[in-house]
């Protein structure tokens, strides 16, 4: 099965919004071994949507289309696939009653143009929407499998795993199991670690092994296709065994975990606490620190100390350290380091001092960046980087080496 995903919105051509369900949608039909060639977006324009569909139609078996199922006269994606598959639209009275109830439920006013989100293409598989008002919907015309899901993430993404993804299965005429593992990679760039690894890669057909390159990062997908489950999964295991041998040192985690989730996951199994002195990064680190659930027991606190002043009176950097080395400099990022665990009693300090850009800073160019670490026991350190991105990639790489050495010292310190 071949699929296209056609996104329908004119907020998405004029740059409004960004196109994450295509994204989420190919990764999810490569787990069912389907190829998405083409990823299309079309404003809101019948006619316009109908030249698309008919594109579509000549490359694609299944064609997926998000957005325009809502209550507005420019929702039009149900209206123009009736119309071009000869179809009506018919009321799914349990999608209607589930709308009357969000606004029951809501003590708002049920506006009659509402009704409209809970038309359906008559003979339509319908897909509950448990997230927001229109459902959506999967119809076969014979050559071709349609399905239409809500525009927002929100929606579309527990729909789509819920109830599409099932269905799709059920269609799939092959009784092969289709399984795949991400394995993720940080300190290598992604030209480096395919040309570590591109005699497997171009051996491999079963697995698939597929690079992927994302802030810093490197990820690679391994799809393997078997009518055992069990075979699948040893495919996988062989080829994952093989990569490890050239780039292990890089890996550090499977699938949709984070170097932040691997560090949190790695400082609760030490019962150790941790605080932050931020100066380049503004408080990112601690920001993604208390996005993972359950890190607020493992942060102590942290100084936002982005001026030499707040460094001095209340991180304690000596003055000497600022006049002869700098603030931007491996012995101030160990002072502060150091001065930010004892501050707050924590077991780690973490430092980052450095130049994100667009200018150089005490004569050292935009991408020198110092993290200190301190750990409990151990002497302090501190860690130099040279990066070369813009001043946002800058600060994010820095968070993410951030995780990076201090997993790496917490697991230094394990093995001991």
């Amino acid at each position: 099965m071949n699929a296209e995903i056609i996104a329908v919105g004119s907020e998405l051509l004029l740059g409004q919004i960004v196109n994450t369900n295509a994204r989420f949608l190919s990764r999810q039909l490569a787990e069912l071994g389907i190829n998405v060639f083409y990823h299309t977006v079309v404003g809101d324009n019948s006619e316009r949507l109908k030249s698309v569909l008919k594109i579509a139609e000549e490359r694609s078996n299944l064609i997926i289309l998000t957005g325009g199922l809502g209550p507005t006269k420019d929702d039009l994606t149900k209206e123009t696939i009736a119309r071009h598959l000869g179809k009506e639209l018919v009321m799914d009275e349990h999608a209607l009653e589930s709308i009357k109830l969000y606004f029951k439920r809501t003590k708002r006013e049920m506006t009659e143009n509402n009704k409209k989100q809970a038309l359906v293409l008559e003979d339509a598989q319908v897909l509950p929407n448990e997230h927001g008002m229109a459902p959506g919907m999967i119809t076969d015309s014979g050559k071709h499998v349609y399905m239409l899901l809500p525009g927002p993430p929100k929606e579309m993404e527990p729909m789509f795993l819920k109830h599409a993804f099932p269905a799709l299965q059920s269609k799939l005429e092959t009784d092969d199991v289709i399984t795949s593992r991400v394995l993720r990679f940080f300190g290598i760039g992604e030209a480096m670690l395919e040309t570590e690894i591109e005699d497997i890669i171009d051996a491999q057909s079963n697995p698939t092994i597929a690079p992927l390159a994302s802030d810093g990062e490197v990820t690679l997908r391994l799809t393997a296709k078997h009518n055992q489950a069990a075979t699948a999964i040893m495919l996988i295991d062989e080829a994952e065994a093989q990569i490890m041998e050239r780039v292990g040192k890089f890996f550090y985690g499977y699938d949709d975990t984070s170097l932040m989730y691997e560090l949190t996951k790695l400082i609760k199994e030490k019962k150790m606490t941790i605080s932050a002195a931020e100066s380049l990064t503004g408080g990112m680190f601690e920001q993604e620190l208390t996005s993972i659930p359950g890190a607020g027991g493992l942060l102590k606190g942290g100084v936002v100390c982005y001026t030499n002043e707040v460094k001095a009176e209340v991180l304690k950097v000596s003055q000497e350290t600022i006049e002869k080395d700098g603030v931007v400099s491996a012995r101030c990022a160990e002072e502060l380091a150091e001065n930010v665990a004892a501050l707050t009693n924590a077991d780690i300090g973490i430092s980052f001092t450095g130049v994100a850009g667009p200018e150089e800073l005490e004569g050292k160019p935009v991408g020198t960046v110092y993290i200190g670490i301190w750990i409990k026991g151990r002497p302090v350190h501190a860690e130099k980087l040279h990066l070369g991105g813009s001043r946002t990639a800058n600060r994010v790489r820095t968070v993410k080496y951030g995780c990076h050495f201090l997993i790496k010292a917490l697991k230094e310190d394990q093995s001991a």
